[in-house]
C-alpha cells in the first residue's frame, strides 16, 4: 500500500533531509587517504546524536552500523571497516536519518584523493543520471519514466544500471511501497501522485550490471570486479514539481 504524506509529514522529512545533507557535507571534508570507513561511521552517529537525530538503519534487520560504506566494486550495503581508505578509492556512504519521526535517505559516492579518469567519469555519469531521473518525478508521470531516464542515459554512456536493487517509498519506515526501478519503459508503471515520497538511487557499474553477494548476506558487489557508484536523494512529489528533501 502506498501512503501519501501530508505537508506536515513532508516538512518533518525535509528537516531530516537537511540534517542528512549537512552530515554529507561534513563527510566530504573528512574523506581522505588514511581515514577508515569505521571512523566515518562513528562520526555520523555522533553528529546525528548531537543534533537530536538517530541513524534509522542501525538495528534494521540486525544491521549493526549507522551507515553503509561500499568501496570500489561494492554496489551497496558494504560494512564500515578498520581498513584505511587509499588514494584513488571510491566509497559510497549511505544513511537514513530519523529526526523527530521524519525519515530521510541519501547516499553519495566520494572520491579519495586523485581519481582515475575511469572512476571520475563513473561518478559524473551516476550523479547526472540521478538528476535526469528526478526531472521525471512529477505528478502524472509514471515510474517507468524515472527508470527510462536513468537507463537510456547510463547505457548511452557505455555503463550499466544495477537491476537487483531499487529505490523505494519512505515515510514511517525506511522501506515502503512502491519499488523504484532504475530501468524501464516510458509511460509504463504506477502513476505518480501528489504526496508520494520516494527515493531514487541509481547504482551504476563500469562493466556488467550483474552482482554477487558476499558471505555476510548484506554486501553486493559487481560480478566482474569493476567499479560501482551510487547517488541517492529522497524526493517528495508535489504539485509544483519534485522537491528534493536531501539536497546538499
Amino acid at each position: 500500500m502506498i501512503m501519501l504524506k501530508s505537508k506536515r509529514e513532508i516538512g518533518l522529512m525535509h528537516d531530516a533531509g537537511k540534517l542528512l545533507a549537512e552530515c554529507h557535507r561534513e563527510i566530504k571534508e573528512k574523506i581522505r587517504p588514511g581515514i577508515t570507513t569505521l571512523e566515518i561511521d562513528e562520526f555520523v552517529e555522533a553528529f546525528l546524536k548531537k543534533h537530536g537525530a538517530t541513524p534509522e538503519q542501525k538495528g534494521y534487520k540486525g544491521y549493526e552500523f549507522a551507515t553503509c560504506a561500499s568501496l570500489n566494486d561494492e554496489i551497496c550495503h558494504g560494512f564500515p571497516r578498520k581498513k584505511p581508505l587509499e588514494e584513488g578509492d571510491i566509497v559510497t556512504i549511505d544513511m537514513v536519518v530519523n529526526l523527530k519521526g521524519g525519515l530521510a535517505d541519501s547516499a553519495w559516492t566520494y572520491g579519495v584523493g586523485q581519481l582515475s579518469d575511469k572512476a571520475s567519469r563513473l561518478l559524473e555519469i551516476t550523479k547526472t543520471a540521478l538528476y535526469k531521473s528526478i526531472e521525471q518525478a512529477t505528478v502524472g508521470n509514471r515510474l517507468g519514466d524515472i527508470g527510462h531516464a536513468i537507463q537510456t542515459y547510463v547505457e548511452g554512456e557505455g555503463h550499466s544500471v544495477v537491476r537487483d536493487f531499487t529505490g523505494h517509498g519512505i515515510g514511517k519506515t525506511i522501506h515502503e511501497d512502491p519499488a523504484i526501478f532504475h530501468f524501464g519503459l516510458p509511460g509504463k508503471g504506477l502513476r505518480l501522485k501528489e504526496g508520494m515520497v520516494i527515493t531514487i538511487e541509481p547504482m551504476v557499474n563500469v562493466g556488467t550490471w550483474q552482482c554477487k553477494m558476499d558471505d555476510n548476506s548484506w554486501t553486493a558487489r559487481t560480478r566482474d570486479g569493476e567499479l560501482s557508484a551510487q547517488y541517492e536523494h529522497t524526493i517528495a512529489i508535489t504539485a509544483d514539481g519534485p522537491l528534493i528533501l536531501t539536497e546538499q
